[in-house]
């Protein structure tokens, strides 16, 4: 073979490989021409214009989120947003960024979680960002790593690696805004227990600095588990998260009511009533405040404000820390001695 030759054959192959690279970076999207540039164009620039934030799961699951005129609300609850976790998705998104494109196959979208949340099967998210002159549509997908996902553009055939990472729950329970009391454990004076079941019993401190509550209603010949048995119970309303809510109804026939009396060395009272709905069920709180004084009753008529009318879903282990029975804080009783 001549040497032209063989430099010709080197010529074609490197061609060939070549033409080779351009197609694969053609259709995966990992050439240069592409990262950077915004998922969502104009997005960023007119946040302050959304009215209206619309998310989708699959089976019909789904969130609206107006802006009124104050606040955000879900309008599945009729309650307000989370505005924090509601503003950093709409930063996310305006700020999102192309990392490399995926594939445009429809049949791969399943994979990077981008089909279309009318399959049954979706496991993304559609978000539909409101403004009055235009929307930006997007299904989240999966999680690519730490600092990207998955994404594609509604109606557009590509599919997407993005950064920063959007995380987005499509019911409304992970909308509403969370935190239904934040009374920390040094401004409780007072706590009266009537369980559902056992006896009533009373916590209490003269001052904010007293280390640990004294139990009143202990039986005779018993005797608290620890001195400061009681402590824990006085936390149970700092930052009373929940878990879903629903309008305000009698409880279910039977249900066991628990009631606690909670009041704060400021003169606000929170009276909070709950019950367990069944066998193995979801706990259930309502609650009522009192103000002692013009800055109580202030800060009583802001928090009926937004409670009344409601009852939340809270976790088991905060439930069972609102509604401790007497039992729980008391040292065992000693083992009979064997004959």
């Amino acid at each position: 073979m001549t040497q032209r030759r063989l430099g010709l054959l080197l010529a074609a192959s490197l061609a060939v490989l070549l033409l080779a690279v351009w197609v694969v970076n053609h259709q995966s999207g990992a050439g240069t021409s592409y990262a950077g540039k915004a998922v969502l164009p104009g997005l960023e620039s007119a946040l302050n214009s959304v009215t209206e934030v619309r998310i989708t799961g699959a089976g019909g699951v789904h969130t609206t989120i107006d802006k009124g005129t104050r606040l955000w609300m879900v309008r599945e609850r009729g309650y307000p947003a989370d505005s924090g976790k509601l503003r950093k998705l709409l930063i996310d998104l305006g700020e999102l960024k192309i990392v490399e494109r995926k594939t445009r196959l429809a049949q791969n979208y399943p994979i990077l979680g981008v089909q279309n949340v009318t399959s049954p099967k979706a496991s993304g998210v559609r978000v539909d960002v409101i403004t009055p002159h235009r929307t930006w549509s997007l299904i989240v997908g999966g999680t690519a790593n730490d600092n990207n996902c998955y994404v594609r553009v509604v109606d557009h055939k590509q599919s997407l690696l993005a950064s920063p990472l959007v995380t987005v729950a499509a019911k409304p329970a992970g909308w509403v805004e969370p935190v239904i009391l934040d009374l920390g454990q040094k401004r409780i004076r007072d706590i009266v227990e009537r369980p559902a079941k056992g006896r009533s019993f009373r916590i209490s401190r003269a001052k904010a600095s007293q280390a640990d509550f004294t139990v009143q209603g202990i039986p005779p010949g018993r005797k608290l588990d620890r001195a400061g048995a009681a402590d824990a119970m006085a936390s149970a309303l700092s930052n009373l998260t929940l878990e879903d809510l629903r309008k305000a109804a009698s409880p279910p026939k039977g249900a066991l009511l628990s009631h606690a009396v909670v009041d704060t060395f400021g003169g606000l009272e929170v009276d909070i009533t709950g019950y367990k709905a069944g066998k193995g069920g979801k706990h259930y709180i309502q609650v009522v405040a009192h103000g002692s004084g013009k800055k109580a009753a202030s800060r009583a008529a802001r928090i009926n404000a937004r409670v009344r009318g409601w009852q939340y879903e809270i976790p088991g282990y905060r439930y069972r820390q609102i509604f401790q029975p007497l039992s729980g804080l008391l040292a065992p009783l000693p083992h009979p001695k064997k004959h």
